[in-house]
């Protein structure tokens, strides 16, 4: 794991371009493009206007940065945050700083939202995140999904048994009646949370599930035509 923290954008993107040519990493993430601060902002007192440059950093960093990571195993992942328009009284008043340069060259655009936090005996351990895919090149786009990001404990990050307990209950493999979660014959437990703990501390059963979720989605999934033929040329 590597970690760097440069003074200016121009030096960030710089070291971004220098990781990928090297092809000696196989994830960057640039935490965020929001707080790319170009040397100008930088050397200028406050309070100077100094509109586009942020703009026109990305712009320039990006033109050079898709050729390299087109011609590596590389991929970056850029951060951003949301601002809002004074004034706008229709529409949709957010908008991501750095131009839109970004929003062109990426292959992937995930907008991610907290959409409700998650109690644990009136304390708040975690928050549950909508991702929603609003730009895809790769896959169709617009898809959404919802996952666990817990704050602390054995389960800190992206809960993948919180995950399995979702993904169960929507296949029918996991039933939950009130508030009890039940896989066969067997309780998981009483409330999302102790059966999240449930499944942690059995991970054979874990596995079952995981495993009989998988052949589910599987066999739900359309059949992948194969291509046509090319008809014999003809002498």
């Amino acid at each position: 794991l590597l970690i760097s923290q440069p003074d200016t954008g121009e030096q960030a993107l710089e070291i971004t371009e220098a990781l990928v040519r090297s092809n000696a990493v196989d994830v960057i993430v640039v935490d965020s493009v929001a707080a790319l601060v170009p040397r100008a902002e930088l050397e200028g007192d406050m309070g100077d206007s100094l509109p586009g440059l942020q703009a026109r950093l990305m712009s320039q960093a990006l033109r050079k940065l898709a050729a390299a990571i087109s011609r590596s195993r590389t991929a970056v992942i850029f951060i951003n945050q949301l601002r809002e328009k004074i004034g706008v009284f229709f529409g949709n008043p957010e908008v991501t700083p750095g131009g839109r340069a970004l929003k062109f060259y990426s292959s992937v655009r995930i907008d991610l939202r907290r959409a409700e936090t998650i109690k644990q005996s009136n304390q708040i351990v975690g928050s549950r995140v909508r991702a929603k895919v609003v730009k895809n090149k790769v896959a169709p786009p617009f898809r959404t999904a919802e996952f666990d990001m817990m704050f602390a404990g054995k389960s800190m990050g992206i809960s993948r048994e919180g995950d399995i307990i979702d993904l169960g209950v929507e296949k029918g493999i996991i039933s939950k009646q009130g508030a009890f979660f039940s896989y066969g014959n067997q309780r998981l437990g009483q409330g999302r949370e102790n059966a999240k703990d449930f499944l942690r501390d059995n991970p054979e059963l874990t596995e079952e599930i995981e495993a009989e979720i998988r052949r589910k989605a599987e066999a739900a999934s359309p059949a992948v035509a194969s291509a046509p033929k090319e008809p014999p040329e003809l002498e």
